[in-house]
Parts: structure tokens; sequence; C-alpha cells
């Protein structure tokens, strides 16, 4: 995770760029996700995990009172900084896994977040969701599916581990787990999250809240 943390912060200057680039053939999927939460509408005190340079952030700020944005790199948050200007808007740099929340969020969100935790570390990033969460309270987030413009280079297929060049040619290693729609909800169903995913070509979007019979 510190390397992909690392990796994170040299892609910075560059991720908005090569994210979503111009020409970008998934970009009509992925008007779908905003659609998606756009009609979720997260009202009340937000949390974002992984906010990165903000472009969902920007997507809170009409329904939320208050968001506060989470992310463990600062040349991420600086870049969100100026993309987001909102008085409603708390940016604050911290590794997420070793962040205490500071009260109850009405809604938990996270975009193309999930696919970067290791298999290793999935209950405990939903017992952190749970933790940060209110009384039905809601989480959303949207994530890449398996697809056909999908490939990277694995270093340890098994957890994840890929190795990926930034244009200035250095290399790093992240965690990219692709989650098929169905194997994700039976997963979130063990771990006592009951959570509706829709999927939408390359990506999905899930949302949901604690089970019941969890507690």
């Amino acid at each position: 995770m510190q390397d992909q943390i690392a990796y994170y912060r040299h892609r910075a200057a560059e991720y908005d760029e090569t994210s979503t680039p111009k020409g970008d053939p998934l970009s009509p999927e992925g008007n779908e996700l905003r659609a998606a939460l756009r009609a979720f509408a997260p009202r009340g005190r937000v949390l974002e995990i992984a906010c990165g340079t903000g472009s969902y952030t920007l997507e809170l700020v009409p329904f939320a009172d208050h968001v506060t944005a989470v992310d463990a790199s600062p040349e991420m948050l600086e870049l969100a900084r100026r993309k987001v200007v909102s008085p409603k808007v708390r940016l604050v740099e911290a590794d997420v896994f070793s962040w205490e929340p500071d009260g109850p969020y009405d809604v938990v969100f996270f975009s193309f977040w999930l696919s970067h935790v290791p298999p290793s570390q999935f209950e405990a990033l939903w017992d952190l969701v749970d933790s940060c969460l209110a009384p039905q309270g809601r989480v959303f987030f949207m994530d890449e599916g398996r697809h056909f413009h999908w490939h990277e280079d694995f270093v340890d297929e098994a957890q994840g581990v890929v190795r990926r060049t930034l244009q200035d040619g250095s290399e790093h290693r992240a965690v990219k787990v692709l989650w098929e729609p169905d194997e994700l909800r039976a997963r979130l169903l063990e771990v006592g999250w009951d959570v509706e995913i829709v999927s939408t070509g390359a990506f999905y979007w899930g949302q949901g809240r604690r089970s019941e019979a969890a507690g």
C-alpha cells in the first residue's frame, strides 16, 4: 500500500489527463456513473475516501451539507484544492486505514478505490466504512470491472499487484483487483453489507447499507 501511495503521488500531475483522456471510449459509461450518483443524492455529512484530484468531490457538493475528502497524496489534494472551491469541503491528508473519523457521516463515498484495496484488506475497509457511518447511513461507490480495454503487467496476480509506468518512465507498484458485480455482492453479504450493484459495461456502481442481520 505504501508503494501505491508513492505511485499516486508521482502520478498526480498527469492523473486527469491519463485517467480520462480525450476521445475516451468509456466516457459514456462514465457519465452513467455520475448520473447514478446524482440519483443517489449524497445528502448530509459526506465522507469521500481517496478523493484524488477532486473530480467526484465536485459531484458531491450540490447535495451535501459538508464533505470531508481524504487522500494520502498531498499532490493530489493540492490539485483538488484548486478544482473544488467550496466552503462545504474539507480536504484531509491521511492514509485512510490509519485515519480516525471525526464523527458519524450520513454517506461514505469512494470512486475507483475499491479496486486498489488488496484482498487481505477488503474486510478492514468495510469495517472502516461501518465505523464512519451514522445509524442508517448509506454507502455509494463506483469502480472498474473486467473489460477488454483492461491490460495490466502483474507482479503478483493473486494479490492484484501490478507494475505501472508513468510518462516520465518511472516504474511503480500498485494494487488492481477487478471484481465481477455478482462476486462482489456475495462477498459484501459475507461481511455484513446489503448492497445493490449495477453494471454499466466497463464499470459498476453500488449503493446500500450495513445489513440489519449484521447488527
